[in-house]
């Protein structure tokens, strides 16, 4: 048995409990593959990450990504989370950006105040949605014949699709039914409508994953920063806007975007609130 930093942390939100939970445990080096998805089974959260020393001598920190069924080799909420942690345990930077080593390589994490944000990575898999799979996700989604205003692959590494509705409010009433879903992860954004949502953000959010242990994730950076490079690419968004999503969970995520120049930043507040001693 060993011991080791521990903090749970919430992500994409300035108050505990409104945001995305993440449990990080530090100096991990030592556990097993089998001994850490074993963890993030047991902690039941949507993402489980481990920080360990990095291969990458460019790099700050290594990191792994655990759902509680299977490894990730990018996700976002992770990246802010674990970013947080490890500069509240002490950790300094090489340079003025964190740079942390994943799966999908590395990932650069700024500081922005009181928030971080990530470099947006290249999206692994771009382009049309296949038409029988949009079919699927939309007899899964429960929604009407033409409801999808735009659909699109944003893979990041987290294997996402995502579509575009006309009013918030549809994304707001959705109720999938994930046997038919089962296998994809799917986003589905609208537009705000300033005179009617407000001014708080300018899109409306939600992220499903039938078949995993957490079918709706309440605040999700891959997501978002897949769709970020979508919407920005075609013109279909401002340089800078704000996301909301987790409504319907009870939660009150806000996810930051902004592009200058070719990058595309994602960000958010982070938030401990539990930190201490983990024996495994």
């Amino acid at each position: 048995m060993h011991s080791y930093d521990f903090k749970q942390v919430d992500v994409f939100s300035r108050v505990a409990l409104k945001g995305n939970p993440l449990a990080v445990v530090l100096g991990a080096d030592d556990l097993g593959d089998e001994r850490m998805a074993a963890f993030a089974s047991w902690t039941n959260l949507s993402e489980t990450t481990f920080v360990l020393k990095p291969c990458d001598p460019r790099a700050d920190y290594r990191v792994r990504i655990f759902t509680t069924l299977s490894e990730l080799p990018f996700a976002g909420h992770p990246t802010l989370g674990t970013c947080h942690a490890w500069l509240e345990a002490g950790g300094v930077p090489k340079g003025e950006d964190v740079v942390q080593e994943c799966g999908v390589g590395l990932v650069r994490v700024r500081r922005q105040g009181a928030e971080l944000a990530f470099l947006a990575p290249p999206l692994l898999r771009t382009g049309p949605v296949e038409a029988e799979v949009l079919e699927r996700v939309r007899r899964g989604l429960g929604l009407e014949p033409g409801a999808i205003v735009r659909a699109q692959w944003v893979d990041n590494g987290a294997g996402w699709l995502a579509l575009m509705l006309g009013d918030r409010q549809q994304v707001l009433d959705l109720q999938p039914d994930h046997s038919q879903m089962s296998g994809l992860a799917v986003g589905v954004i609208a537009p705000w409508q300033p005179e009617r949502d407000g001014d708080e953000a300018q899109f409306e959010v939600r992220a499903f994953i039938s078949g995993d242990g957490m079918p709706e994730d309440p605040a999700t950076g891959s997501l978002n920063a897949g769709i970020a490079q979508w919407l920005l690419g075609e013109g279909l968004a401002p340089a800078r806007y704000a996301v909301s999503q987790g409504l319907t969970m009870g939660r009150a995520g806000r996810i930051e975007v902004e592009q200058v120049g070719d990058e595309i930043w994602v960000g958010g507040a982070v938030v401990t609130c539990i930190s201490g001693q983990l024996t495994l």
